[in-house]
């Protein structure tokens, strides 16, 4: 015979409520079988809600990446990097590599440049290897003219 199975109606089991399922099996002299089926994971861990136990070490604390406070220039992995906007279209790495070097080491600079025309883009990513350096350099280029047009210099990775 086949079993019988009553599932109780007023069960969401979106919500990882406890289902009482009864089985009636015939032959078994009238025994009632009583399983309790539960939805999710994690419910034999003996776990009551706090997380304070759940991490190994220090108890969920992690890693703050802010150091210091206030407004500021961020750090790149290798150095500090310079944003230079309205650059001139027919402006070479050649030159804004000489205005820029005035001020310090260049440690790299990308020029970005259109697939069509070949031109600048208008803007160019130069990276010091000192702060000091770099902090020179926002402080004498910008506002200043590069083949004949005005720069804007400025830290390309700032805090809020």
């Amino acid at each position: 015979m086949a079993e019988e199975v009553d599932y109780e109606e007023d069960v969401n089991m979106d919500e990882g409520v406890k289902v009482s399922v009864t089985t009636d099996k015939a032959g078994s002299s009238g025994r009632k079988v009583t399983t309790v089926m539960t939805k999710g994971r994690g419910h034999n861990s003996g776990h009551d809600g706090d997380d304070g136990d759940r991490y190994n070490g220090r108890g969920g604390v992690f890693e703050n990446i802010q150091r210091g406070g206030g407004a500021g220039p961020l750090q790149s992995i290798e150095g500090w990097i310079v944003f230079v906007t309205n650059v001139h279209q027919e402006a070479q790495e050649d030159d804004i590599l000489d205005k820029f070097s005035e001020y310090g080491t260049v440690k790299n600079i990308h020029v970005n440049l259109d697939r069509r025309t070949g031109f600048v883009k208008g803007y160019a990513l130069v990276e010091f290897e000192e702060l000091k350096d770099a902090q020179a350099a926002i402080q004498g280029l910008d506002g200043k003219k590069l083949l004949d047009q005005v720069i804007q210099v400025d830290w390309a990775f700032k805090k809020k």
